[in-house]
């Protein structure tokens, strides 16, 4: 298989460091709110590159974290090691503690998940579960003397990381070019503008991270004993300490936004190859931006959209997962309402073209022409094609419509569909009659025939039946009303 590796600006072949085993990280939420349609972007590419790697048959270890403390409001703002934790910001918001808030959101997210298909980790890390890992991992950097103190916390130093291990700090992004201050004010203390938090005292010179006096502020909700003093430590620490516990010092493949190309993946690399000497992840994969109607998306835009939104519009979330799958992952994809109804029209049709085709035990098969055997083979290999060249999912759903309309055999056409799941991810071989999406149009459609029934027009009820035939519906009639399944697959939304 081939991706796009950020670290080396090149599409390069997936060659693991340990044959027919991955060691695959992913850069999780952060639990102090809810997770937008942008963030789960990135967590379905990461779960299709996860199926897909395991489609080619290799075993993959996937680890994904849980960011519940220690992420700054500085971050976005040009200087991840400034600002106010978002979680007990969030708290102060909601009136309860940041323990309470990041459970809540961490809950919130682990449905969305479920309601996407995505398939879990081996471990869902939680940066509060491993404050020792990261201590520790501190540790071993301030032995190295890549660590310096100042009155708010310890820091990494890049200068003196770049002098002794001849690294180039910053390899993903453009650091470099970034000015300190440029929307929040600068630490003077800092050796370097490009320096990070390690480790947050909790009350430095006898204020608290609000700039609050004891007197004035509560206690920290989230603190620690450490070898430095009470605090909390800083957010890239955690990915480097969870991800090397769970698949060693070096890995193979860390996924994420691109948002994370600019600070938290540098710091990554930085801090964990100056603890060990060795290469940290071989493959970085970026997902790129979601647009909402062209423009940016920010809740202050109110184009925020989360899962819940995604519902209380009708639509089924599979369809949010088909919509990704439109665009490649690498490119800015722009989501509309009328995005989504498309993709949802497409999934219902999917799911029904499955639902009507016929399953045949092996002993009752009709052995194949050699014609259409070499169409099955055909359609495995475009597949596996489309996945191989950097995990190109609109060629891969090209390839699903054209099998399904395809003159192959229909307990073929089922075979293959089952087997494309196995990345599609729609969950084909558990889908039910009322499971189905049905299209507004057709529903709309059966809505008008019923009516015509109950008033015994009948003229305008076979009107409407043929209507639909010619869509490919086949219409069934019950005592609670009319429903369709799709007799043969027309057009593709």
């Amino acid at each position: 298989m081939k991706v796009y590796n950020s670290l080396s600006r090149s599409i390069e072949t997936v060659t693991p460091l340990h044959r027919g085993q991955i060691g695959m990280y992913t850069c999780g939420p952060t639990v102090y709110s809810f997770v937008t349609i942008g963030n789960l972007r990135t967590f379905v590419t990461s779960d299709l590159l996860l199926r897909a790697l395991k489609y080619e048959g290799n075993d993959v270890h996937f680890v994904m974290n849980i960011t519940d403390v220690g992420h700054l409001t500085g971050d976005n703002e040009g200087d991840a090691s400034q600002g106010e934790d978002r979680l007990e910001k969030s708290a102060k918001k909601e009136g309860k503690d940041a323990w309470h808030v990041a459970q809540f959101y961490t809950e919130a997210f682990l449905k969305d998940a479920q309601a996407l298909h995505l398939v879990p980790p081996q471990e869902l890390a939680k940066a509060t579960d491993h404050i020792p890992e990261q201590i520790a991992l501190i540790k071993r950097l301030e032995e190295k003397g890549f660590v310096y103190t100042i009155d708010d916390g310890l820091y990494f130093d890049t200068v003196q990381y770049e002098s002794v291990t001849h690294n180039i700090y910053g390899e993903l992004s453009n650091l470099d070019k970034i000015l300190e201050g440029a929307r929040i004010e600068a630490n003077p203390q800092k050796k370097n503008p490009r320096d990070f938090a390690l480790w947050k005292f909790s009350y430095p010179n006898g204020r608290n991270f609000n700039g609050e006096t004891d007197d004035e502020a509560q206690k920290r909700h989230m603190e620690w004993e450490s070898p430095w003093g009470i605090g909390f430590p800083g957010w890239h620490i955690e990915c480097s300490a969870m991800s090397m516990k769970y698949l060693g010092e070096s890995f193979d493949i860390h996924a994420g936004g691109e948002d994370l190309k600019s600070t938290h993946h540098p710091n990554e690399i930085a801090q964990s190859e100056g603890a060990t000497g060795k290469q940290f992840a071989k493959y970085w994969v970026h997902s790129a931006f979601l647009l909402v109607d062209g423009k940016r998306m920010g809740k202050s835009l109110g184009n925020a959209y989360t899962v819940t939104d995604i519902l209380q519009k009708g639509f089924d979330p599979l369809s949010l997962r088909y919509f990704y799958m439109t665009g490649h992952y690498r490119s800015p994809l722009n989501f509309t309402w009328e995005g989504l109804t498309a993709a949802q029209n497409a999934l219902g049709k999917l799911q029904s073209a499955y639902r009507s085709f016929t399953e045949v035990s092996d002993e009752n098969r009709t052995e194949l022409s050699e014609e259409k055997l070499s169409k099955v083979q055909g359609f495995r290999d475009a597949f596996q094609s489309a996945l191989s060249d950097d995990l190109n999912m609109p060629a891969a759903l090209a390839v699903v419509w054209e099998m399904v309309k395809s003159n192959i055999p229909s307990p073929d056409k089922r075979d293959l569909l089952l087997l494309f799941d196995e990345v599609l991810g729609f969950n084909l071989k558990d889908i039910k009659n009322e499971d189905i999406v049905v299209p507004a149009e057709i529903t709309a459609l059966l809505a008008q025939r019923d009516h015509a029934r109950a008033q015994k027009n009948f003229s305008e009820s076979d009107r409407i039946r043929q209507v639909l035939e010619e869509k490919g519906y086949t219409v069934k009639d019950g005592p609670e009303g009319s429903t369709v399944i799709l007799s043969h697959v027309a057009h593709q939304s």
